[in-house]
């Protein structure tokens, strides 16, 4: 699918109608219930995302206590309600000073001040600055009544009586202290709201808050905020053959991964994920497990048992347990997909993704990506897709997108010229090896069935940050 990232997608996210209206309007307009579409229908990865992205919304916005809205998006402008710094304080240790007390100062001509007080940070009643008269103060105390700025500790003799200054002061002996520079108006003075000013917009709504965009609201005073969550999303496998990671293999087992691989994605793309784990080709456990995420999650995951095989037993329990599609797509790997909602009420979205581990995987980059990031009210659902040369010769099925695993390098000179992509590992759907190696998807539309090397191709990119603002085209 070409255009920019407000294009088919977008427009059927943004639609007056949803998904399960989508699909009763593609019936050819005959009466049927949702989800009776013939069993012939192949579905195109580009109506199969806009179906997906017609049926999810961004998720409503809550109040959050600040370290918790990490990652997370702001729902609305945040106005400073006071002045940052509150008040005039100085930025370095030193003596608070009337400037004309110290025109003309030198090294050989020093200002010879007293010393009336000292300042600390947190200090509430300041002695005041008069002629002839200093205070010496702290990094981030309060500027004191009649100082016009400050003169650094370097700039003096430290003081007479050095750091015992202020025990001369409080027995009632004189304390002095050389200045040998002069002191404009304003030096080592950090004025009031010279940072922020009161009513000032200091973050925006749809920012997504950092550690610096965290401190800011710290240092203004709010202790939470209101952002768009992040999504809760459950990821679990199926199949009786699957072993957790760390425990003996037995014959016809294997390790589980998919479930590691997606929980590991989903929180890459800025979900709130829980990993589920493995639950046996069992139909009861199942949709045990189902009901109790129905009313925990945000979204529901699974990998395996959306094919044709006899024990594929997520079709039979989503048959009887939610209003789910399954469908054939004109693409590879990933040609058996699922997706629908589960629980009462609306329900919760569930995907429903192939059981090999690259078809899951390019399965999740292609349509569980843009979901979750749609439901956290991202400004960019989808992957950057740039277009590169392939450094070697490729083929493809006829009428099928193609999804191959590759590495990507930018022109070295950065002259905005294509860069270069080179396949890693076969098209196998279980090459997780190969997948492991990959940094983007090398497409190869419905029509392409060869590409020579030195073919200009598009790529989707995979390691791109979700919110790098880098261009491309959705696909």
């Amino acid at each position: 699918m070409t255009g920019s990232t407000d294009g088919t997608a977008g427009a059927a996210h943004d639609g007056p109608r949803g998904g399960r209206q989508a699909r009763r309007d593609r019936t050819d307009g005959q009466d049927q219930a949702p989800h009776a579409a013939p069993a012939t229908r192949m579905w195109s990865v580009d109506e199969h995302l806009a179906d997906v992205l017609a049926s999810v919304r961004p998720l409503p916005p809550v109040e959050l206590p600040l370290l918790d809205a990490q990652g997370c998006r702001l729902a609305e402008d945040v106005v400073a309600a006071g002045d940052l710094p509150p008040f005039d304080n100085s930025s370095m240790d030193g003596y608070a000073v009337r400037s004309a007390d110290t025109d003309g100062a030198t090294d050989r001509y020093p200002s010879v001040l007293s010393v009336v007080g000292d300042v600390a940070a947190g200090t509430g009643e300041l002695p005041a600055v008069s002629s002839g008269r200093t205070v010496r103060i702290m990094t981030g105390a309060p500027l004191p009544p009649g100082a016009e700025g400050v003169a650094p500790v370097e700039w003096t003799d430290g003081g007479s009586g050095g750091p015992e200054a202020a025990d001369r002061m409080a027995a009632g002996l004189s304390a002095e202290v050389q200045v040998f520079r002069p002191v404009p108006p304003g030096a080592h003075v950090r004025r009031r709201g010279s940072d922020v000013a009161a009513g000032e917009t200091v973050l925006t709504a749809g920012t997504v808050l950092g550690p610096t965009g965290i401190g800011l609201l710290a240092a203004v005073g709010r202790a939470t905020v209101r952002v768009c969550p992040r999504p809760r999303v459950a990821v679990l496998s199926t199949g009786s053959e699957l072993v957790p990671p760390g425990e003996p293999v037995g014959p016809g087992q294997i390790s589980e991964s998919n479930s590691y691989a997606l929980t590991a994605a989903a929180r890459e793309a800025g979900a709130d994920a829980r990993r589920v784990g493995a639950v046996p080709d069992d139909p009861a456990a199942l949709r045990a497990v189902l009901e109790e995420l129905a009313g925990s999650a945000d979204l529901v995951v699974t990998s395996g048992g959306v094919s044709v095989g006899a024990y594929d037993v997520v079709k039979q329990v989503l048959a009887e347990y939610g209003e789910v599609d399954f469908r054939r797509l004109r693409m590879q790997p990933g040609k058996p997909q699922g997706f629908g909602r589960i629980g009462p009420g609306a329900g919760v979205p569930l995907l429903a993704l192939p059981g090999n581990p690259v078809s899951a995987y390019v399965s999740f980059e292609l349509f569980v990506r843009p979901a979750i990031r749609t439901l956290m009210g991202a400004g960019r659902v989808h992957r950057p897709v740039v277009r590169a040369v392939t450094t070697a010769a490729l083929r493809s099925p006829a009428g099928r997108r193609q999804f191959l695993r590759g590495s990507y390098r930018p022109p070295a000179d950065g002259s905005g010229r294509p860069g270069t992509v080179t396949p890693v590992g076969g098209a196998g759907s279980h090459l997780v090896g190969a997948l492991a190696r990959a940094d983007c998807l090398i497409v190869l539309d419905e029509g392409t069935t060869s590409a020579e090397a030195g073919s200009l191709l598009d790529v989707v990119l995979l390691e791109e940050p979700a919110d790098s603002g880098a261009g491309g085209r959705v696909r």
